[in-house]
């Protein structure tokens, strides 16, 4: 299995995984606009995607987008998603992936990397803590704005 960092030319495979990720997340599947959105965040540089592949495939990404912190005065990366294709869990490519992440942080001027997950999704939140991450004491709060 090997870490690359996600180009162009990788779009066609990325975004069906895309598209299931959000299926996983009851979104409905769409892989045109699953295509659009990656492929407008590699050409414009918003974002940083690894993928990993295996058997030629790809089975897994994480997409990071750079941010800041008010409170610490530094850049932050947002990991926003990581998906592994359930044919290839429990093979340690979450946590590969999230080491790169974390490797990557470290040569990218970036003071932290900061995440959330579900209050229920219990394995990500293990594996989180087990690469250092810690909870903090905040909560989230959502307000969807309906487009005119």
């Amino acid at each position: 299995m090997r870490i690359l960092r996600a180009t162009a030319d990788h779009l066609a495979e990325l975004a069906q995984l895309f598209a299931e990720y959000r299926v996983f997340y009851e979104q409905p599947m769409e892989y045109s606009r699953s295509y659009d959105f990656l492929k407008e965040r590699i050409e414009k540089n918003e974002s940083v995607i690894f993928i990993a592949v295996s058997d030629e495939k790809i089975c897994g990404f994480t997409q990071l987008y750079p941010s800041f912190t008010s409170v610490g005065t530094e850049k932050i990366w947002v990991l926003n998603d990581i998906f592994v294709n359930p044919e290839y869990r429990k093979r340690g490519i979450a946590e590969s992936l999230i080491e790169e992440v974390l490797a990557y942080s470290e040569t990218s001027d970036r003071g932290k990397v900061v995440l959330s997950t579900s209050y229920y999704n219990l394995k990500a939140q293990k594996l989180y803590e087990k690469l250092g991450f810690t909870k903090t004491e905040f909560h989230t709060y959502v307000k969807y704005i309906e487009s005119k």
